[in-house]
């Protein structure tokens, strides 16, 4: 960069260079990184396009650049990342929450609002950064939720996730392998668990397979061994009319279903499809004994 770049020379130039290196988001990702480092939103970056970056500025703003042209996604540089409209938090204990969740969260609000639950106990199984099940709360202020995590990295990022949202006092988490440590029951579990296949981890994108963690992408052989765990202990956690919701990968939805119908669940919502059209969530409902 030059030695006094202003904000609006310092997004163009930012821009050309991720868009040389085939970076398909090169305009957002260059209007987030510049206003990272100058504190700006989007009114600011513009109404103060003539600002001159600091020295400072200029060289953190070189190391995201670095950054992104090495693959690391802006979410990762920015240590943060929006969902359903809320800010959380990741850690390299977490996966980047991605638009395509928020089929489970709006699954979910149907099923609740359907069944007319008040104050419902909401389960997260695999929770993460917290996306799913804070965004529930947020959305519902009568619920309360338990948030399990095997990593405790995970746990931490989603108990500051909790806080910074204001929601610490409804919700509970709990360090264990899926629901190992728990007794229900549970009105509503949502789980977005490992479903790609191991064999195909190797060819996902780049900023997928470098930076999210492992553990959270790997859904054994064929993608669905944490289904096979997940869905039989739901059925014991759920109360009778309950339901468990989970996120699935393209294609999947066949399988994910005769899980559920094996395991005593009844499918019979649509598939929530995203916005390129492909099924990302299946709920399954336990029957009134």
């Amino acid at each position: 960069m030059s030695d006094a770049p202003t904000v609006a020379s310092a997004r163009r130039r930012l821009a050309r260079q991720f868009q040389d290196a085939a970076i398909e988001s090169a305009a957002l990702d260059a209007r987030l990184l510049v206003g990272e480092v100058t504190g700006l939103d989007l009114t600011g970056l513009i109404t103060q396009a003539d600002r001159v970056l600091t020295h400072q500025q200029i060289e953190r703003l070189q190391s995201f650049a670095a950054r992104r042209l090495g693959g690391e996604p802006v979410a990762r540089i920015l240590g943060m990342r929006e969902f359903w409209g809320l800010p959380f938090e990741l850690s390299a204990d977490t996966l980047v929450p991605r638009p395509d969740t928020e089929t489970v969260v709006e699954a979910t609000l149907a099923f609740l609002a359907e069944r007319g639950a008040a104050a419902p106990r909401i389960l997260d199984i695999g929770t993460g950064s917290g996306a799913i099940l804070l965004a529930l709360l947020y959305e519902r202020p009568d619920a309360v939720g338990v948030a399990t995590d095997i990593s405790l990295g995970a746990l931490r990022t989603a108990r500051c996730n909790a806080q910074r949202l204001g929601l610490a006092d409804r919700v509970c988490f709990v360090a264990c392998d899926y629901t190992a440590a728990l007794r229900g029951p549970f009105d509503l579990i949502v789980s977005n668990p490992p479903y790609i296949p191991g064999t195909e981890i190797a060819a996902l994108d780049r900023e997928v397979r470098e930076h999210d963690p492992r553990r959270a992408l790997d859904g054994g052989a064929d993608g669905l061994d944490a289904y096979r765990k997940i869905i039989p202990e739901s059925v014991r956690l759920l109360q009778p009319d309950g339901a468990l919701t989970v996120e699935i990968g393209q294609g999947q939805e066949a399988d994910v279903s005769a899980l559920m119908q094996a395991a005593g669940l009844t499918v019979s919502d649509p598939f929530r499809a995203d916005l390129s059209g492909i099924f990302r969530s299946v709920t399954g409902r336990l029957a009134v004994a």
